[in-house]
């Protein structure tokens, strides 16, 4: 903790505010272009460890406009409102700094993903960007756990749910991608099928992407471990406080019952009350002994 306040304080000022909003527009971009680019994304822009070591640098920089889903308009159009929405409460949250370091943390670990893979496997994994949606959407869950969701726009359900299925999911990635192979023959050929059907690919190669990627999410949170200062229910219950506080200050303004004078107004005044009264009825020190009693 005390090393990000350090980073921030010294690099803040570079952070790019409203951050969500460019990369949002880089995902249309990069819709478009897999729209009507053809082939154009997988030849010249995704993360291709093999062309980068030709010498196709930009690749580690462009890949990041993959949108986070191939499917109808309608539902690409739900899904980056989605993520802007997730993406400018956790920057409003966290403050701009932050939330870039997050995202950008996010981007190279997906580098350092993509060439382990390809030295330890010598495969080019192309990572799009799932696992960086995804540990934004981790991120959104462990701030506003409670939030709720409509899923299929008609059954309510927590957001920290949807982030503990994810989270089942990602485990099992992880564990049957590098379990897979150590198991009887007869275990592989019963749970194959199955796992597919699951969406889980048996492969160390995804299991090492979702790991690595992961790691974004983990080792943030491990490095802000002290956050809850001004998470959303610390922050409501600072304000709580401080109209508790409000409220008690405004009690203890002393007025008058004859002239209407307060001791906010007029402080050098003492204020008393007189016990000879029915009620709590408080005066100034020019009428506490000359008023009728009541």
């Amino acid at each position: 903790m005390k090393l990000i306040n350090k980073i921030e304080r010294k690099f803040g000022k570079y952070a790019i505010k409203n951050l969500m909003f460019y990369i949002i527009g880089l995902y249309v971009l990069g819709l478009i272009i897999q729209l009507f680019g053809g082939d154009f994304y997988e030849s010249y822009l995704s993360l291709n460890v093999g062309k980068v070591l030709q010498g196709q640098i930009w690749r580690i920089v462009t890949f990041i406009i993959a949108p986070p889903a191939n499917s109808s308009l309608i539902f690409m159009a739900f899904t980056l409102y989605l993520y802007y929405m997730i993406g400018t409460v956790l920057e409003n949250v966290w403050g701009a700094f932050r939330f870039n370091l997050y995202f950008f943390m996010g981007i190279i670990f997906h580098v350092i993903a993509a060439f382990l893979i390809y030295f330890i496997f010598g495969y080019s994994y192309e990572f799009t960007t799932y696992y960086i949606n995804l540990s934004l959407f981790f991120a959104f869950a462990a701030t506003y756990p409670d939030m709720e969701f409509l899923l299929f726009f008609i059954l309510p359900i927590k957001v920290k749910w949807l982030a503990l299925i994810d989270a089942l999911y990602m485990g099992a990635t992880i564990i049957f991608g590098y379990g897979f192979q150590f198991m009887p023959v007869s275990m592989q050929y019963r749970l194959y099928m199955p796992l597919i059907q699951l969406g889980i690919i048996p492969s160390p190669v995804i299991a090492t992407a979702a790991l690595v990627s992961i790691l974004n999410f983990i080792i943030f949170f491990l490095l802000t471990r002290n956050y809850r200062r001004i998470s959303p229910k610390e922050i409501k219950r600072k304000r709580t406080y401080k109209k508790q506080v409000n409220v008690a200050n405004r009690k203890l303004v002393h007025k008058c019952a004859i002239c209407g004078r307060t001791s906010e107004d007029f402080p050098e005044l003492t204020f008393r009350y007189c016990s000879r009264c029915k009620g709590n009825y408080e005066y100034c020190q020019d009428h506490l002994f000359t008023h009728e009693h009541r």
